[in-house]
């Protein structure tokens, strides 16, 4: 059975083979057309986490999405896994400003042996000891600097430490220290502390996976003018995430508010009346009401009404008119609109009434069948008086003719009687 699933598997088409799901992954629009593979040299690699590489494969390997290979590294040789190939390499090279003629651009060697992904995995058991040990080394040196992962290249010979740090830090002594302790080759990259998130990740107050560690890949700034247009509390406990920084969800929907905004008078516009003077409170951006209160400090004697009254004070005013309240007077307030279902203002069962009258006017019709004068009842049995003129005449003669015939037998019953009965006198 297994030889049977690994046979299947090595004959799945490449739109059907997919490797392991992650917020980098691209999906392949072009897996349908299979000559969209071999148009191009050039494969996507994607490493531990977020890293990411174009490699040439000058050798001609057959290569598809989840295949392991070792590709050339700085020094030696890395181990990454194939995420993208064909022609949509090319749509994703100029996306990232990787140039196709670029000298620097390394090769893949071969696909993964199993020798290769032992070590591998051996080097990866290694990252959290030495990013723990690398962390006190710093802390001896005294550098304002935190390490937060650290990642080993597949061959060992090499290992990346990512680190964030405020200002600038001189951490020249610290590669030497640690280029000795663990006797491989370092480099190290800054990152920012949402990108640090991004890697270790986490559940957020929403109760969902973090945004940075599930499928963001770009961070852009947030300022605190996000929160201010959505009228959102400026709480520094809750606008802040898990690194310490606002949160990037502020982004998502500013931009709905600031249209919503655009459509509302300004804020800044006193509202005069004849009893007094309402100065801006508050502002639902989606229901277009707007609070006021007759006083800047404090909410006193609030009153919430909708934008368009708004506008019409706001124009009584440049006229030099002052209404009466600020509010609908009652017999200005706008008649308010039942609730309609979705088909309108037909009923769901108007169906079922017609119904109801086509059965009584069928019990009608019945009756109205039975005083037709075309039936005719004659002892019990209807006779249909849709024949044709001959037959009633012979039935009316058959009629007359029995008529005759019975005056017959009563005229000789009472000849008879006469007969029997009488006496000479």
């Amino acid at each position: 059975m297994n030889n049977t699933s690994d046979n299947n598997n090595e004959n799945t088409p490449i739109s059907k083979k997919r490797c392991r799901a992650n917020k980098l992954e691209c999906y392949d629009w072009l897996s349908d057309l299979p000559e969209s593979h071999s148009e191009t040299e050039m494969v996507e690699v994607q490493f531990k986490n977020t890293r990411k590489g174009y490699y040439k494969n000058s050798t001609h390997i057959h290569l598809e999405k989840g295949d392991m290979v070792a590709v050339e590294g700085n020094p030696g040789h890395d181990i990454g896994e194939v995420t993208l190939t064909g022609r949509l390499v090319l749509l994703q090279m100029k996306k990232n400003g990787v140039k196709l003629d670029n000298p620097d651009l390394k090769r893949v060697y071969r696909k993964a042996k199993p020798n290769d992904l032992e070590k591998y995995e051996e080097a990866k058991s290694r990252e959290h000891d030495t990013m723990l040990r690398a962390r006190k080394i710093a802390e001896d040196l005294n550098l304002d600097m935190k390490i937060g992962d650290v990642e080993y290249q597949g061959d060992g010979n090499k290992a990346i430490f990512y680190y964030i740090a405020d200002d600038r830090v001189d951490f020249r002594q610290l590669i030497k220290v640690l280029a000795e302790a663990f006797r491989v080759r370092i480099e190290m990259k800054q990152i920012g502390a949402r990108q640090e998130a991004g890697r270790i990740g986490g559940i957020g107050p929403c109760g969902r996976q973090l945004c940075c560690s599930s499928w963001m890949t770009n961070f852009v700034s947030v300022a605190t003018s996000a929160a201010r247009y959505q009228d959102i509390s400026l709480n520094p406990q809750k606008l802040a995430g898990q690194c310490a920084k606002l949160k990037c969800c502020l982004n998502f929907e500013v931009d709905a508010y600031v249209e919503g905004q655009k459509k509302l008078p300004s804020r800044e516009v006193a509202l005069e009346t004849k009893d007094n003077t309402y100065y801006h409170f508050k502002t639902d951006i989606f229901k277009r009401q707007m609070t006021y209160s007759t006083s800047k400090e404090i909410a006193a004697n609030l009153v919430t009404v909708d934008a368009s009254r708004v506008f019409e004070v706001i124009a009584l005013n440049k006229k030099g008119i002052k209404p009466d309240k600020l509010e609908v007077l009652d017999d200005q307030e706008p008649v308010k609109k039942d609730f309609e279902d979705v088909v309108g203002q037909d009923s769901l069962t108007r169906f079922d009434k017609s119904k109801k009258r086509s059965g009584n006017n069928g019990g009608n019709g019945q009756n109205r069948r039975r005083k037709k004068p075309g039936f005719k009842r004659n002892n019990g049995n209807e006779a249909s008086g849709a024949t044709t003129g001959q037959e009633t005449a012979s039935s009316q003669n058959g009629v007359r003719g029995n008529n005759n015939r019975n005056g017959n037998n009563n005229n000789g019953k009472n000849n008879s009687n006469n007969r029997t009965g009488s006496t000479p006198e």
